[in-house]
């Protein structure tokens, strides 16, 4: 049964089990963002959203306009957060894009690099190293790191700064659990591969149009160009947020440091 099929027919029980928890969201408003929101906000947390433009539709979401590969812009998101709750006890670092050219390596200025890296690695560096003492001194948090299957099986002609910045934010992700979990906060890496957002479905679009293909040819091209994947299709954003959703609950009280791929088979190795 389709997932969202599922959901509409109220076959998932939430039981408001993150009532009372308060949850930021990076990179909210749109994709997998916006349906982890949703998903957090389905089990009873309190969830603030960040993005550099506001959301499409209207939601009972604390939203905070941003753009986080500005240290200022994070401090000011800080600030908020901790002025208006007091506190932060789920940390979704789900910000990223790549907007760099294809080509390979020559193509690519120090901009390119550095823009992309403040995107995908130092942003979530910047929030966690802000929120941690607040969760150590509770002796509680979920800290989640949304990197990219790309961090282990990059595509070094269209997205190598944005692969190298995700395999970064693995490694750190790692580190930081194993100096943080003894102090009471978990730390974990999901890995998704690719999702069917809004955007890909309009890029899709855009192939089939330019190419003279259907919108299922385009996707089957793309996925062979991923090498493929065996589920045979993308993920859909709820996908992504039922993972995150478990692994920041109660249920997932023990699971820290490890990184979790959901990507429907795409990476070949083990």
């Amino acid at each position: 049964m389709p997932y969202k099929q599922f959901l509409k027919m109220g076959q998932f029980n939430f039981n408001n089990e993150l009532s009372g928890k308060i949850a930021l969201v990076t990179g909210g408003t749109k994709g997998a963002g916006r349906a982890i929101a949703e998903r957090l906000s389905q089990a009873g947390a309190i969830v603030i959203i960040t993005a550099r433009n506001a959301p499409e539709k209207q939601n009972n979401m604390h939203f905070i306009p941003s753009d986080l590969t500005k240290a200022e812009e994070a401090k000011k998101v800080v600030h908020e957060v901790l002025s208006t709750y007091g506190r932060l006890d789920i940390l979704i670092n789900n910000l990223g894009s790549s907007e760099t050219p294809a080509g390979g390596f020559a193509v690519l200025t120090d901009e390119d690099w550095e823009s992309t890296l403040q995107a995908n690695l130092l942003a979530p560096i910047r929030l966690d190293r802000a929120f941690l003492p607040q969760m150590i001194a509770q002796k509680s948090g979920v800290i989640i790191h949304i990197a990219s299957i790309q961090g282990k099986l990059p595509l070094y002609d269209s997205t190598l700064p944005y692969a190298a910045a995700k395999a970064g934010l693995i490694n750190y992700s790692k580190s930081l659990s194993n100096e943080v979990t003894p102090k009471g906060v978990r730390v974990l890496t999901v890995s998704p591969g690719w999702i069917r957002t809004e955007n890909v479905k309009v890029w899709l679009e855009r192939i089939a149009q330019s190419s003279n293909i259907s919108v299922e040819q385009a996707e089957k091209s793309v996925m062979d160009a991923l090498g493929g994947i065996p589920f045979g299709r993308p993920a859909e954003p709820e996908e992504v947020a039922e993972l995150v959703g478990f692994l920041v609950s109660p249920r997932a009280n023990y699971l820290t440091g490890t990184e979790y791929v959901i990507d429907g088979g795409t990476v070949p190795t083990i």
